[in-house]
C-alpha cells in the first residue's frame, strides 16, 4: 500500500515537471529568451505618462511638443502606448486635472508629468497626497519632493522673434497676441517687445489676451482686428488660440496674394499651419523644445536620477528655446543680425528681462 502510494505520488511529480518544462519553453519562445539575441529590440519596463491641459494632445503646440518628447522615450526604449509603456490622457476642462493625474498614477506609471502652467494646483494637490509617485510639472514650479519642476526662457527665444518682426516689418506695427496672462506668457510678450526695441524703438508692438488657450475664434478676431489697423506681422502665445490666427492671416492671402501678412508660430515649427495654396504666411517661430525637455527628464528618471523637489530650466545656451528655420521667408542677410543677437544672449552678453516691469 505504500509502495502504491508512493508511485502515484511520483508519477503525479512527473507529470508536473513535465508540464512546467513546457510551460517555461513556451515562454521562453514567446519572449525571445532571457537573452534576448541577435536581432531582438531592447525594452525597458520603465513606464511614464502625461497629462495634457485643455488644449489637448494635437494643440500644435506644447502639449503635442510633450507627447511627442513621450513617443522619443517609447521608440528609444521598446515601449508601446498604454499601460507599462507610453500614454496620455486629455483634460476637457480644469476639473480634469486631479482625476487624470490620479488615474495614470493609479495605472503603475513611474513618472507621470502634467503639461502646463494652469496644471500647478492640481499636480501641487496630487504631489501631497502621492507622495510615493515622480511628477513631472511644465511651465510651473511646485515645491515638493517627488515633483520634477521643469522651466523655460521663453523670452529668450520671443527675444529673436521680436529681432525677426522689427527687422521684416514694412509698416512698423507688429501685433502680440497671448492666451492667458500668467507668467510663462509674459515671458513671451516681455522678451518679444524686448527685441523689437533692440532694432528699433519707433516700432508698435499691439499686445492683446484672449484670456484662453483653446479658443481659436478668439484667435482670429483678435488678429483680424490687428491686422486691420496695419499690423503685417502677428506672433501668438496661445496655444490652440493661435490656430485663429493663423486661419485669418491664409484668409487675408487667399483673398489677395499681394497683401503682406506674416504669423510668428510658437512652441513647435508651425510652418504647415501657415501654407496657403503656394504661398505661407509663417515667419518663423518660437521653439520651446517641451519633447526635449520631457525626454531628458524621463531619461534621468529611468537611470534612477529624478531630480525630485528641483527646478530644471532650459533655455537659448543649451538649445531649449530658439528659432525655427524660416523656409526662406527672412533673406540671409536678416538671419545674420538674428544670429548676432542670438550669440549675444547665449555668451551673456544680452540679458533678455522675464517680466513686463523689468
Amino acid at each position: 500500500m505504500i509502495k502504491r502510494k508512493f508511485a502515484l505520488g511520483l508519477s503525479v511529480m512527473l507529470a508536473a515537471s513535465t508540464m512546467l518544462a513546457a510551460c517555461g519553453s513556451e515562454e521562453e519562445a514567446t519572449s525571445g529568451g532571457s537573452g534576448g539575441g541577435e536581432g531582438a529590440e531592447e525594452t525597458s519596463d520603465f513606464s511614464v505618462a502625461m497629462v495634457t491641459d485643455v488644449g489637448g494632445v494635437d494643440d500644435k503646440s506644447f502639449n503635442q511638443s510633450a507627447w511627442e518628447g513621450l513617443q522619443k522615450f517609447g521608440e528609444e526604449n521598446g515601449l508601446k502606448k498604454g499601460d507599462g509603456g507610453i500614454d496620455y490622457l486629455q483634460s476637457g476642462s480644469d476639473a480634469d486635472y486631479n482625476t487624470n493625474l490620479n488615474n495614470l498614477i493609479r495605472r503603475d506609471f513611474d513618472v507621470v508629468f502634467g503639461i502646463g502652467f494652469l496644471m500647478e494646483g492640481a499636480v501641487k494637490e496630487i504631489a501631497a497626497q502621492q507622495p510615493d509617485a515622480q511628477i513631472g510639472i511644465i511651465d510651473a514650479v511646485v515645491d515638493a519632493p517627488n515633483v520634477a519642476s521643469v522651466l523655460f526662457k521663453e523670452q529668450e527665444g520671443a527675444y529673436l522673434a521680436g529681432v525677426a518682426a522689427a527687422l521684416m516689418t514694412e509698416t512698423k506695427k507688429i501685433g502680440f497676441v497671448g492666451g492667458m496672462d500668467i507668467p510663462v506668457i509674459e515671458r513671451f510678450e516681455a522678451g518679444f517687445k524686448e527685441g523689437v526695441k533692440a532694432v528699433d524703438e519707433s516700432i508698435v508692438v499691439d499686445a492683446q489676451y484672449t484670456g484662453a488657450f483653446d479658443k481659436a475664434e478668439l484667435g482670429k478676431s483678435t488678429a483680424a482686428l490687428m491686422y486691420d489697423s496695419g499690423a503685417d506681422i502677428v506672433f501668438h502665445a496661445a496655444g490652440g488660440t493661435g490656430n485663429g490666427v493663423f486661419t485669418e492671416a491664409k484668409e487675408r492671402k487667399e483673398a489677395n496674394p499681394d497683401e503682406n501678412v506674416w504669423v510668428i508660430g510658437v512652441d513647435a515649427d508651425q510652418y504647415d499651419e501657415g501654407q496657403v495654396g503656394d504661398a505661407n504666411v509663417t515667419l518663423t517661430s518660437v521653439l520651446k523644445r517641451v519633447d526635449q525637455a520631457v525626454l531628458d527628464i524621463s531619461n534621468k528618471a529611468k537611470e534612477g536620477n529624478f531630480p525630485g523637489g528641483e527646478t530644471t530650466t532650459y533655455g537659448l545656451a543649451d538649445d531649449g528655446v530658439g528659432l525655427a528655420d524660416s523656409r526662406g521667408a527672412i533673406p540671409d542677410d536678416v538671419m545674420a543680425k538674428i544670429d548676432e543677437y542670438k550669440e549675444k544672449i547665449a555668451s551673456g552678453e544680452v540679458t533678455v528681462p522675464e517680466t513686463l516691469s523689468e
